[in-house]
This record gives structure tokens, sequence and C-alpha cells, in this order.
């Protein structure tokens, strides 16, 4: 009887502890317990690309269980804010509790990274869940600002831990061509319910509000249910048996059989050991994958050409989301109502541009460059508006090309890298944007204090929001525009044809200056 890989021409030969990445081709990582692209699972008849993607029962399972909790989460980031501000009657406090949402990720990023890499991912997620639902039960129970500083900084340590498992596992819940989707998809759960969450928090808090209610402002519904949202992802990942396993094992155990994987299963067991990890053969020449941490994966070249563009991305969502309530009470004379439409906007924005993703489908390094240069020109532009209604179109434009930069650089961390360097990237990837989420924002909002208005000619006068809004868009793209060598050494690394061919330029290898064989050195 024929097996599964009857009548198909068996794979060259590779050097032993290599896997090999062609240009113009997905990475056939073996071992990495990725679902391989099968008639009989992914070419359903009459299935649209969605059905046929949930059709996959993990993946399934993940994505509600994601949905779920980011449902909850963002009920529970306005319910801090709120909380803190019937405690204090501070502004400062909102700050503060905004800060120590997002700050976390820079110190915990390296411990994450570790954590995931020793522990196989399905229980690492599950305690963090369970570890969450606690601390949000708690949060009602407690009076003291401080407290409620330390329940916040807590829900945000356990997401930092949860996040690079999450993402390195949706990769071996689907087959490869559902991979741009299922990114989409899962980025959708994350953001697209920002508008949901502000809705049911209202609807939780205000029944329980005043004289007779519950106290501080009637929030304890809201934490209470978000307890539970993390409940109902405890529960979905408890089922996906498939990962539970370190990612140092899944990254060495053959999908398709045990052979043609023994270079790759030394490669991980050096990894393991902390030696010098794996390789991974890209565009044609070879790269080393090293082990060791957090910080270790700055030295992947595909993660050196990423960051930097993540962290771009992050630094004009902060500055939006810093100065957008005083941009539209202050400077627009608009009410927290239409604020709150604004951000509900944000959700039909970034779900556009993931439909757009779909429609063009994966456009690698390019792609990111012309959203990163959108986002900041976008940001720019409304800056200048005065029309309450011509902003919220900027505000779509800002979350499509938002959603999109961020869902197509997860895609092409994923398509590049395996095992261990997928979760150290990712680790990387959530870290500097929350880092670039947190320092924008701040650095924002003090700047609009610390500047006066000015007049300019052509726009004439800006208020110190316009200013330092419009400025922070034009930074962003002009950032973009000015990374292009790091997004053609990214384009090398993945495969992907440049726009334009560069003229050649002579080898120096004796320099180190890059060349056929030395990758790394051009994403540097």
């Amino acid at each position: 009887m024929d097996g599964p890989g009857a009548g198909r021409r068996p794979p060259a030969p590779s050097r032993p502890g290599t896997r090999r990445c062609r240009p113009g081709r997905r990475a056939r990582r073996a071992g990495s317990g990725r679902i391989r692209s099968r008639p009989e699972a992914t070419a359903r008849a009459g299935l649209s690309p969605v059905r046929s993607l949930l059709a996959h029962r993990g993946f399934r399972l993940l994505l509600v269980g994601q949905g779920v909790s980011a449902f909850g989460d963002w009920m529970g980031t306005i319910g801090f804010m709120a909380l803190s501000l019937a405690i204090t009657h501070s502004a400062v406090a909102v700050g503060v509790v905004l800060v120590l949402r997002l700050l976390p990720a820079m110190v915990a990023g390296p411990l994450a990274t570790r954590l995931v890499h020793r522990f196989d991912r399905r229980r690492t997620m599950m305690a963090m869940d369970a570890f969450r639902a606690v601390v949000a039960a708690m949060v009602p129970l407690i009076s003291g600002i401080w407290w409620v500083y330390l329940c916040a900084l807590l829900l945000e340590l356990g997401s930092v831990a949860f996040l690079p498992a999450r993402d390195s596992s949706i990769p071996d819940l689907v087959a490869d061509e559902h991979l741009p989707l299922a990114n989409g998809l899962v980025l959708a759960s994350s953001y697209g319910t920002i508008p949901f969450g502000a809705a049911a928090f209202a609807a939780a808090s205000v029944p329980f509000a005043g004289p007779g209610g519950l106290a501080h402002g009637g929030v304890a519904p809201v934490f209470w249910i978000d307890a539970f949202t993390f409940v109902v992802s405890f529960l979905c990942i408890g089922r996906l048996r498939e990962l539970d396993r370190p990612v140092a094992v899944s990254g060495v155990s053959g999908v398709s059989g045990a052979a043609g994987v023994s270079g790759v299963s030394a490669a991980g067991a050096a990894g393991a050991s902390g030696a010098a990890g794996e390789e991974v053969e890209m565009a044609g020449a070879t790269v080393s994958v090293p082990s060791g941490g957090f910080f270790a994966a700055f030295r992947i070249p595909i993660v050196r050409v990423v960051a930097p563009l993540a962290f771009a991305v992050a630094c004009g969502l902060g500055a939006l989301f810093s100065l957008g309530i005083l941009f539209v009470r202050d400077v627009l004379h608009a009410s927290d109502a239409s604020f709150s439409f604004l951000v509900a906007l944000f959700g039909i924005g970034a779900a556009a541009g993931l439909l757009w993703l779909r429609v063009i489908g994966d456009r690698g390094m390019a792609f990111v460059r012309l959203c990163i240069v959108g986002q900041g020109t976008v940001i720019a532009v409304m800056s200048l508006m005065s029309n309450l209604w011509l902003t919220y179109g900027g505000a779509v434009l800002f979350a499509f090309f938002t959603a999109a930069s961020l869902a197509t650089a997860m895609g092409v961390l994923q398509e590049a890298l395996g095992g261990e360097a997928r979760v150290q990237a990712f680790a990387v990837f959530h870290v500097l944007i929350r880092v670039g989420l947190a320092l924008a924002a701040v650095g924002a909002a003090l700047a609009a204090d610390l500047v006066g208005a000015v007049n300019w000619p052509l726009v004439g006068h800006l208020a110190p929001v316009r200013l330092v809004l419009g400025c922070s868009g034009a930074a962003v793209a002009v950032l973009a525009v000015a990374l292009r060598a790091r997004f053609m050494a990214g384009a090398q690394l993945t495969g992907e044809s440049p726009a334009r061919p560069e003229r050649p330029r002579p080898a120096r290898h004796a320099t180190g200056a890059p060349g056929p064989g030395n990758l790394s050195g051009a994403a540097q």
C-alpha cells in the first residue's frame, strides 16, 4: 500500500545540522511541528478560506479562547483606568496604570523566552491564564492605589510570558497556505475586540455605580468578567495536546517521519544544552540560530531586520493613543463619546487591513515598509485636520496600515524561523511593541506639556497637541524611508525579489562586508 509520500521526488540531501529555506518558497522546516498542506485537509470543496482554516480543531480552539480573553482584557484595561481615577481623582494615576501595562515587557521579556524554551507551550499558556484569572478576580477586593498598580503589573507580566508561547504555536496548528490568514485572525481577535470591550465595560459597570451600588464606581463586575474570560481561554488551551512539549523538542520531532531529521535533532540538542544552536539556510546562505535566551535573538539576521520596524510601528501607535483623547476633546472640541467612536473605528480599520492582506496575499518586507510610511503620513495629516468626520476617516486609515504592517511582519518571522528561534523572535517582537508604545505615549504626553504653540508658514497656528502629533507621524514616515537598506536585507533573507535590484558591487569578504555567503552582515 502506498504511503503518504508515494509519487513524490525525494528531497535533495542537505548538510547535517542545517535546514533549508529556499528563495521564493516557503520555509520547509523539518520537525518544526507544522501541519503540512494535505488536499483532504485544505482543499475542501465549497468551503471559504476562513471556514477551511477553522476546520483545524486546534486553531479553532486557540482562536476562540484568545477572542474571549482579549474581550475581557480590554474591559480590564478600561477598568483599571476608571478604578485608579475613582481612588485618586488624579489623571496622573491613569497614566501610571497605562505605563505599568506596557513597560514590564522590557524586563520580563528575557525571562519569558527562557520559560517558554524550558517548558511546553500548552502548560505555559495554561499557567499564565490561571495566574491572570486569580489576579483579575482580586482587583475589586482592594482599595489602595499601590495595590491597583501591583495587580496591573502582575497581569502584564503574565501576558508577556503568554504571548510568545501563543504566537510560536500558530504554525503548528494550521497548514502552510493558511498561515497569513491565521495571523490576521489572531491579530483581529486581539485588537478587533477593543470597541466591544469598551461597550461591555459601560454595560457591566453603569448598573452598579452610584451611592447604592458597588464601590469604586461599580467596576467590580468588570474584573470578575475579565477573570472568567481567562478561565475560558484556560479550558480551550487545555485541549491542545499537540503543543504538550517544549519548543526545543517540538523543533526536532519530525512530522513526516524520523527520516531526514537527524541533523536537525543534533542542532536542537545542541541548542537545548546551551551550545551554538541551530543553523538555517536562508536565500542560499547558512545562518546560525543562536541559543541562550532573549538577547540571543538579536543575533538572528531576520530579527535584526524586523525589530526596528516593529518598534517604529509601535511608536506611531503610542503617540496617537496618548494624544488622541486630548486631540478630540481640546483641539476638535468634541465629547468623550466622540473619542469612543474613534476607538471603535480603529477596530474597523484593522479589520479592513487584515482583509486586504487576504486579498493581495503575502507581500513581505516591501509591503511592511509601505504600510509604515502610510501610518506615519496619516498621523501627520490627522494632526492638521479641523473636521471631526475627516479625523474619523484618518483613524480608519491609521488602523488599516498598522494592522497590515504588524500582521505581515509576524508572517515574515513565522515563515523564516522555527523552533526555539521562533519563540525568541516573537518575544523580541512583543517586547519592542510594548516598549515602543510606552515610550511614545510618555514622550508624546511630556512633549505636549513642555512645548508651546507655533505659527508655521502654510499650516498656520499649531497647538502643542497638533505639533507633537504631526512631528511624531513625520518621524515614523521618515524612519521607514531611511531604513531602505534594512528592508532590502530583509527581502534577501526571506528570498524575496527586491522591487529594484541593486547594482552589483564587488565582494569584499576579507573586510567582513556582505558577500554571497555572509548575509548576516547585510542585515546588521
